[in-house]
């Protein structure tokens, strides 16, 4: 799943910005989604069985460069990854539909800690739970 690309972004209540990943605080804004995200999942029992060695950091890592990427921020994923192939690289893993919705449920609390404005939270809840669905796999 390639990013909308670089597309100036008009949400009430933000300045004018080059691209979404700007118009909501850029890398910190990342950070603290993943951090919030993979506090969360840690204990959860489900979703800890599906990192390999608990590789927490470098999970957490992989997750924001990828979500970075998507809405127009550096490119760090590609150059150290490769094309994201989402589907491929969660294939190993068995994510049945109770996975998925504790993924969206530990996401979801960590975006209302974010404190976005509506339009922007709707956009990014919109494609969390797109790219959730999609990487059901069993």
């Amino acid at each position: 799943m390639e990013g909308p690309g670089p597309q100036p972004i008009a949400i009430e209540g933000i300045e004018s910005a080059a691209t979404f990943y700007d118009s909501i605080g850029g890398h910190d804004t990342f950070e603290r989604l993943v951090s919030g995200f993979y506090a969360r999942v840690a204990s959860d029992p489900v979703l800890a069985a599906l990192y390999p060695d608990h590789d927490w950091a470098g999970a957490a890592e992989r997750l924001m460069l990828f979500l970075e990427q998507y809405w127009g921020g550096p490119r760090t994923y590609s150059q150290t990854r490769g094309h994201p192939r989402l589907r491929a690289r969660h294939a190993e893993f068995r994510i049945d539909i109770e996975a998925r919705d504790r993924w969206l449920a530990h996401m979801r609390s960590a975006l209302d800690d974010l404190g976005l404005p509506a339009e922007a939270d709707e956009t990014l809840w919109a494609y969390l739970t797109m790219s959730a669905d999609v990487l059901v796999n069993s």
